[in-house]
């Protein structure tokens, strides 16, 4: 409590300088008198006659006159001034024989200048401490007054603080800072009623995942999305549209709820979360229901409940996992294997304090798994972000589908989900993480439903799988002393660019390889559950790939093979000869390596092909190869071997052209391998606990270098055999790999 004579003293913060003299900066005044009187030096004065002056000890009885100094020696002076306040011997010397001065006259102008600088200085903190002092003072009658008129919510009388339990206090204490929240939120949202859209800011660009990552510590760069990565992007969520002005008060209420909701969840133990055999915590629902009665209201009929919750400690500061986390380039960045397109509709908050505490985005997202076999989630949801008392973090997200009663059927709703983000030492963070998601699954392909079911297609475990992996692969390339850069890299900057280039292979194939509503499918054949889906598209006026129509073709199928193991396989270059095609079965020579973290098989390869045929030149490739505890990838592209010179030369890599080609490697979510719809069951003591593998191979192929050529139906067929080709490689060389036990799928 203040004290209430704290303030009274008007003075109490009174710095002001006595005597201070603002002008005759260019005058050898009173206290150059002094400095000179203490040097026994001569002053400019005015004697025709050229005699010396009088002994300096000595007073004369006249008073000195001195030389004005002219507006050139004065603008030179400042000038000077400006660049170095503090001249040494040599400098002071200089200026005097170029200005036509004594060195002590210039050694006491800087002298005095120095003096103004910092009254002027002192004056202005001096009001800056008495305007703080008002502010305290009106604070402190404020508070005086609150106290004074304070009544009894029951009888209306005079009421004391100690009056009430311990719990009702805390009970007010806590409605009244939600209360305050919510009126915070409200004021700000306010402020953005009626205003256009693109006064402030430009949320209605359609974001597509980013050229590259911006590889310095702990920022991955003020992103911007370029349209048509990989397949072209299309109208995301066609019914969603900016919320009303009368809904914005229900976003801020439903945001500060799902806040609590949130923070709750990810503190709360037993029985609220449940821990299963694979290390996992799942949601009790009737435990969640009895603990959150009101929430967004009832699941609807037809869909499938699923929560999860996963923590881990990551090499990031909790500043910039909350930058990533708010800025939805950064975002879709960082996640490129999940979230397939994102938009910002409308910002109602961004934010006080120069930070992201309060900040208020109103969003739409496609969630994928990379496979045309798994239809996307679309969500329409605000994102809230808010510090806490205890210093840490939290960002949450909870649908708006409410708010469309247009919306024809709602297949998936965002119970709230996010994450609390506590600060640890030396820039690491501890992530909690909870997905919680309200989905009509029913159309995924029977292959992949065992995987959905147990959590790892879209549950808090692969975000914070990525999360960890992508801030490893930051740490990682900052980094000068890991040992395995091959000689190939001859400088920090080609390293960086061919970090760049790599990363932006990824995320095109990323964006192109799932069922997004972006993309049309077109099934080939309907042989089997490994059908290849083919589509094209015309590639115009894009640096980053060749012109031409690009024909992309997927198809995804079991293998009884540890996910593990089919990655080795696929990611080693000694392998590669099995089952890539196009290398002509010659030998591939690994000739730049820079590894993403510790574990072994992240890192990005610079692959030459050494061609058996004398008349064939040699081919360059660029793979990536990534894993974590939810999947793993490796993707490559071939490179022009000119611009691949310039890349690690430390040119610009967003002009290379690149057609990325890969493989996703999923876990099949069976223990043992597989259940009724995997008919090739093998022991876990063969291929280990993770059962089979779920493995989807996705090519592009430049298959006319007119764009406005027409496909032809035999390019297709070209396409297709190649990619069923490839397939039956790879079910032959792992099968063989694994001491010949299980065929294809």
């Amino acid at each position: 409590m203040y004290h209430p004579n704290m303030f009274e003293s008007h003075h109490m913060f009174d710095m002001t300088p006595k005597s201070t003299s603002d002008n005759d900066l260019g005058i050898t005044g009173s206290r150059e008198d002094d400095f000179e009187t203490k040097s026994g030096a001569e002053v400019t004065t005015e004697n025709p006659s050229g005699e010396e002056l009088q002994d300096p000890n000595q007073r004369p009885n006249k008073k000195k006159r001195y030389h004005r100094h002219t507006q050139r020696q004065i603008q030179e002076l400042e000038s000077f001034f400006k660049e170095c306040p503090h001249p040494d011997d040599k400098q002071r010397k200089e200026l005097s024989r170029d200005l036509n001065l004594e060195p002590l006259q210039v050694k006491f102008w800087f002298q005095n200048k120095r003096t103004q600088m910092k009254a002027q200085s002192e004056r202005h903190e001096n009001q800056i401490l008495k305007s703080d002092n008002d502010k305290l003072r009106a604070e402190n009658n404020r508070y005086k007054e609150a106290l004074s008129n304070a009544t009894c919510p029951n009888c209306g009388g005079p009421a004391a603080i100690g009056e009430m339990s311990f719990d009702e206090q805390h009970l007010r204490i806590e409605n009244a800072r939600l209360r305050e929240e919510i009126d915070r939120i409200s004021a700000i949202a306010a402020k953005y009623v009626g205003k256009p859209l693109g006064s402030s800011f430009a949320p209605l660009a359609i974001h597509a995942p980013s050229r590259s990552l911006d590889l310095e510590v702990g920022n991955f760069g003020n992103q911007t999305g370029f349209g048509g990565e990989m397949y072209g992007t299309g109208d995301i969520l066609r019914s969603v549209s900016i919320p009303s002005d009368t809904d914005k008060p229900i976003i801020v209420e439903l945001a500060v709820a799902a806040m609590e909701e949130l923070v709750r969840m990810a503190q709360a133990v037993d029985p609220l979360w449940v821990s299963t055999d694979s290390s996992m915590e799942i949601l009790n629902e009737e435990e969640y229901f009895r603990t959150f009665p009101r929430g967004i209201g009832p699941k609807p009929l037809g869909l499938r409940s699923e929560a999860s919750r996963e923590s881990a400690v990551v090499i990031m500061n909790h500043i910039n996992l909350v930058e990533i986390l708010m800025d939805v380039n950064q975002w879709s960045c960082v996640f490129s294997g999940i979230v397939s397109r994102a938009l910002t509709l409308e910002v109602l908050s961004t934010g006080v304090a120069g930070n992201y505490n309060g900040a208020l985005q109103v969003m739409t997202a496609e969630f994928q798994v990379p496979s045309p076999l798994v239809p996307t989630r679309e969500n329409y949801f605000v994102r809230y972000c808010k510090q806490h008392s205890d210093g840490s973090w939290a960002v949450v997200d909870v649908s708006l589908d409410s708010l469309r009663p247009s919306t024809p059927i709602l297949r998936t709703r965002r119970r709230p989900s996010g994450c609390l983000i506590q600060e640890l030492p030396n820039g690491y963070s501890k992530v909690t993480w909870i997905e919680h998601m309200e989905v009509d699954d029913r159309s995924v392909h029977n292959m992949y439903r065992p995987l959905v079911h147990s959590g790892l297609a879209f549950g808090a475990k692969r975000w914070v799988a990525t999360l960890e992996r992508q801030c490893e692969r930051l740490a990682s390339s900052m980094a000068s002393n890991i040992p395995g850069d091959l000689s190939v890299i001859t400088s920090p900057e080609g390293r960086k660019s061919m970090l760049k280039l790599a990363e932006r292979m990824v995320m095109s194939f990323c964006s192109g390889v799932g069922a997004s509503t972006a993309h049309a499918w077109t099934t080939m054949s309907t042989t089997g559950s490994d059908d290849v889906r083919v589509m094209t598209r015309k590639s115009m006026d894009d640096p980053g790939r060749p012109p031409g129509i690009v024909l992309s073709a997927a198809t995804s199928f079991w293998i009884p093979v540890a996910p593990k193991r089919v990655f080795d396989f696929l990611r080693d270059e000694n392998s590669r000869k099995e089952w890539d095609i196009l290398s002509n079965g010659g030998m591939v020579q690994e000739m730049a390596h820079i590894a993403n973290g510790h574990e072994p098989g992240n890192c990005v390869s610079l692959l030459r092909v050494n061609s058996g045929n004398s008349s064939q030149s040699n081919m360059l490739i660029l793979q990536e190869s990534c894993t974590d505890a939810s999947g793993s990838y490796v993707i490559y592209a071939p490179v022009d071997i000119v611009a691949m010179n310039v890349v690690l030369s430390g040119g610009d890599p967003d002009y290379v052209a690149l057609l990325p080609s890969g493989f996703a490697i999923l876990p099949d979510g069976s223990v043992g391998g597989g259940d009724g719809n995997h008919q090739e069951v093998v022991s876990s003591t063969s291929f280990g606990s993770c059962g089979g593998s779920l493995l989807t191979v996705a090519f592009q192929i430049l298959v006319d270098s007119v764009p406005t050529a027409k496909l032809s139906l035999g390019s297709v067929a070209t396409v297709n055999s190649l990619i069923k080709c490839t397939v039956e490689r790879i079910k032959a060389a792992v099968a063989c790999d694994n001491g010949g036990a299980g065929g294809g799928a």
